[in-house]
């Protein structure tokens, strides 16, 4: 069976496929938005919750660590487990999308 190169496309087929995509779409977006990502610094000594929104929900502080470290390290490690759990969102949201796309191929 040859189709016609210059047939135009069925607008309905093509309107409710986006249709679909879309809601798929906004689907993984929610499930982004509502998983719970854990980082922490690289000795544990800070350890943050954080929503695929971006907010964060927790961080929490290992006494010892007050007692052994400087404000100015303890801000470096605070930031250290801060941008982990950012990594880790990121790499959770693009595996989230990542599986979508795989499957529109």
């Amino acid at each position: 069976m040859t189709t016609d190169p210059y047939a135009m496309p069925d607008m309905d087929e093509l309107l409710e496929q986006v249709r679909r995509q879309t809601d798929e779409v906004q689907r993984i977006q929610r499930t982004v938005e509502a998983m719970e990502v854990k980082g922490a610094s690289r000795q544990n000594e800070v350890t943050v919750v954080l929503r695929g929104d971006g907010r964060f929900t927790s961080i929490d502080i290992d006494p010892k660590a007050l007692r052994q470290y400087d404000a100015r390290n303890l801000g470096e490690i605070v930031l250290e487990a801060v941008n982990n759990g950012l990594q880790k969102l990121a790499e959770a949201s693009s595996a989230k999308f990542a599986v979508f796309s795989s499957r529109d191929q």
